[in-house]
């Protein structure tokens, strides 16, 4: 019986044969006599399929997205754009099963771990992060979702929870970069969300100002970690000193909103020094390393990818400068010049379909960096978030928007090529999720000549999970956590499309959560072995919060109208909280 690792290999190997084949060339044929009758209309006949033939095509190399293509096919399919009218309708059956699935998951936790950070749905019981006590991590990154779903009575139930039961004072060391993404991110959403509601706002100000002391550092970036009952920083007990980039640039958009909506500068001017400190020590390629040091403020030599440690530091380029209407120019500059950077460095083909990937690139020795073709599940936002930046940041200065989807000449040339190498991150992305279960691993690796992958007797053709083998343990890079981020590029993708082809992967994967990651007795598990034979695969007893708060919001969003939360109005942080645009207060002046 063939193993769940040579089955998932093969359909890899048949897509990508069907990418890269060459077309089968047209056999030479005699040509015949006719009468004259006859070859009239066989030449009308010609004609008629000729121009159907080009009609076919041109919509064919639209809609297919996720087909193979290089530099200038893709150049040129964007100029080739048909312009139609667009069908944002809801699509209610798909909606409403999306709907089901985050309430099943949602009464499972309040059956049986309301309050708890954490849920384990096989075990149907709750943990916290920290011994300190619990603050509601997930309800608090939920509540938003249920008030988008329109669940009212879930959503009064939440809220009875945090006006009697949520308490910030709890003497244990908490993450300031977690605390303020999910917890304060949820708390001013569901603010906004729910008519201005008091209670959230109060919280979110309790919140922020038990925040503040980890950002009394030399350099201003805030520390990992602080007590929220003693008002204290916490210093990385790992590698002390140090802040991760996404940990040290991921907190703006809340902080900055809470300083609109009290008039407090202090949180706003917390934030702004981040980045100015940020620019000030940008590195000579223009990347940004996973490690900073909160003693000079530099960049620490370390790994420089997209993925973990990093990836809401390149999302929150972009989402600073949209925040505030694009009144802040120098958050444009800082994502454009990051852009450059990425594309000259990490911007990366596979060498058989073609795939285009982002690699990671570590330090080698003192003069020297190693690029790797690995690329995590995290990067997959990474698709969307170009595309959303070539029709703002990219958008051509002579026009006032960008059509869906773009005409010819309303980008930039840099938008034109963020817009590209977006629609094939998000095919690339889209294709990792063709493994048995249909789910995407945790990692995927691509193939570079010379790494001897063809010696093996199942070669892998394109893309693989390391060591996953038959006769090894299956590998942690094999997992499914649950994770939304191709499904993020999706909503994008498709809103600013309408291409119909994205609502279809994404409700292909959603069908294959609801196979594999759905448990018996209520809520969702992350699973062991996206290339599992089982049905369902073997499940590991956790659900994070943000399945909640991003993977089950992300579907709802892409198959409600798109009217709901239109991104001509919300930037969505990190954690998927919608935040409304602004005009600033306190518009940067340090560029």
């Amino acid at each position: 019986m063939p193993s769940a690792s040579d089955k998932a290999l093969r359909q890899r190997k048949k897509a990508a044969k069907s990418e890269t084949e060459e077309p089968p060339k047209k056999p030479k044929v005699r040509r015949r006599r006719t009468s004259t009758t006859t070859s009239g209309g066989l030449q009308y006949a010609a004609a008629f399929f000729l121009v159907f033939a080009i009609l076919f095509f041109r919509a064919f190399f639209y809609f297919n997205e996720f087909s193979g293509a290089n530099e200038v096919e893709l150049k040129e399919k964007l100029r080739r754009y048909p312009q139609r009218e667009v069908d944002f309708s809801a699509d209610v059956a798909k909606r409403d099963e999306v709907v089901k699935a985050f309430k099943g998951a949602w009464l499972s936790y309040e059956r049986n771990a309301m309050g708890a950070d954490e849920f384990h749905p096989i075990s149907q019981e709750g943990t916290n992060l920290t011994t300190g006590g619990g603050i509601g991590y997930t309800i608090i990154d939920a509540i938003d979702t249920m008030k988008i779903m329109g669940l009212e009575p879930e959503f009064q139930r939440a809220r009875k929870w945090v006006e009697e039961k949520l308490d910030f004072n709890q003497d244990g060391n908490y993450s300031t970069f977690e605390c303020t993404i999910r917890v304060l991110g949820g708390l001013l959403s569901t603010y906004h969300l729910n008519g201005n509601d008091q209670l959230f706002l109060d919280k979110a100000i309790e919140l922020a100002d038990r925040l503040l002391p980890a950002f009394e550092t030399q350099s201003s970036y805030p520390t990992n970690n602080v007590n929220l009952a003693k008002r204290h920083a916490v210093d990385n007990a790992e590698i002390p000193g140090t802040i991760s980039t996404a940990e040290a640039t991921s907190i703006q958009l809340e902080f900055k909103y809470l300083s609109h909506l009290t008039g407090n500068a202090v949180y706003w001017s917390r934030a702004e020094q981040i980045m100015w400190q940020v620019r000030e020590n940008t590195m000579e390629h223009g990347l940004a390393s996973v490690y900073l040091s909160y003693v000079t403020g530099e960049f620490l030599p370390s790994t420089i990818r997209l993925g973990s440690r990093a990836d809401s530091h390149w999302e929150y380029l972009l989402k600073q400068y949209l925040q505030t209407n694009m009144k802040e120019g120098v958050y444009k500059i800082m994502y454009e010049n990051a852009m450059n950077a990425i594309h000259n460095t990490l911007v990366t083909r596979s060498t058989r379909a073609q795939m285009t990937y982002i690699a990671e690139i570590s330090p080698h020795d003192e003069l020297k960096w190693l690029k790797q073709p690995r690329q995590e599940h995290l990067v997959c936002f990474f698709g969307g978030n170009l595309m959303l930046g070539a029709v703002t940041s990219g958008k051509s200065p002579n026009i006032a928007s960008v059509s869906v989807p773009p005409r010819p000449g309303e980008l930039t040339e840099q938008g034109e090529r963020d817009w590209l190498t977006g629609l094939e991150l998000v095919r690339t992305c889209v294709r990792t999720h063709k493994t048995t279960t249909g789910l995407a691993p945790e990692v995927v690796w691509f193939r570079v000549d010379g790494d001897g992958g063809d010696q093996k007797a199942e070669a892998p053709v394109d893309w693989y999970i390391r060591g996953a083998e038959k006769h090894l343990p299956v590998p942690y890079e094999a997992r499914y956590l649950l994770r939304p981020e191709t499904i993020e590029s999706l909503f994008i993708a498709y809103r600013l499309t309408g291409d119909p082809q994205y609502r279809q992967s994404a409700w292909d994967i959603f069908q294959a959560i609801q196979e594999h990651c759905r448990v018996r007795t209520g809520g969702y598990a992350a699973i062991v072995n996206v290339d599992d034979l089982k049905r369902p695969a073997e499940q590991e007893d956790k659900t994070e919060s943000y399945f909640l708060s991003e993977t089950l919001k992300y579907l709802y969003l892409i198959f409600d109208d798109a009217s709901t939360l239109s991104l001509d109005e919300y930037v969505l942080n990190t954690e998927a909280h919608p935040l409304p645009k602004f005009d600033p207060l306190w518009p940067a002046q340090w560029y």
